[in-house]
């Protein structure tokens, strides 16, 4: 009734020489597309060298005065080791976190980055953001204070300690020996109010 039948053979599309030359255009035309599109891309990047980070050397002890009235306490301006400079300082009202802080960014002489934060009311929530979710690692003297060091995920160290009510925060990815430094000039500058 039926006889067998043979398998069809799958048919190979056979191009003419108008479609391949068609067919090569635009892969060309991408090739040329792409590459011009790179230049473009390429030109300003190269005509813009990387900017390394350049000190501003803001006057803190001018702008903590300032701030002064609204923080309700002298905000901390310590006097600076040898080569230090200060990128920015500023009161952050505590809009978004609740809490009001001082914040000043200190670059060392060789430029590692350290953040000093310094608020009266701060609370376990805002010290566990400010210090990005870090892990308490042990305790660190400096300054003659003992200081909470944390570590952070990111790489980022964290001094945290607490003096005649204030909270103080020290961050920063440079080594802690570095950050003492600072810590101790941040004491000396709360004995100092002090008196």
């Amino acid at each position: 009734m039926s006889e067998q039948q043979q398998p069809e053979e799958p048919v190979t599309p056979t191009l003419t020489a108008k479609q391949a030359k068609r067919a090569n255009a635009t892969v060309i035309g991408m090739l040329i597309a792409t590459g011009i599109t790179l230049a473009i891309v390429l030109v300003p990047v190269l005509l813009n060298p990387y900017q390394k980070m350049q000190p501003r050397n803001v006057d803190v002890q001018a702008i903590a005065s300032e701030a002064a009235d609204d923080a309700g306490y002298p905000p901390l301006a310590p006097d600076l080791p040898e080569g230090w400079t200060a990128n920015y300082a500023r009161w952050d009202s505590g809009v978004n976190t609740g809490v009001p802080t001082w914040e000043v960014g200190y670059l060392t002489p060789d430029t590692q980055f350290i953040r000093l934060t310094q608020t009266n009311t701060a609370n376990p929530t805002w010290i566990s953001q400010t210090t990005k979710d870090s892990l308490v690692a042990g305790e660190r003297t400096a300054g003659g204070a003992t200081w909470q060091l944390r570590d952070s995920a990111n790489g980022e160290g964290h001094l945290v300690t607490e003096v005649n009510g204030m909270t103080v925060i020290l961050s920063s990815e440079a080594d802690l020996a570095t950050v003492d430094e600072l810590a101790e000039a941040v004491l000396a500058d709360i004995n100092t109010q002090q008196q």
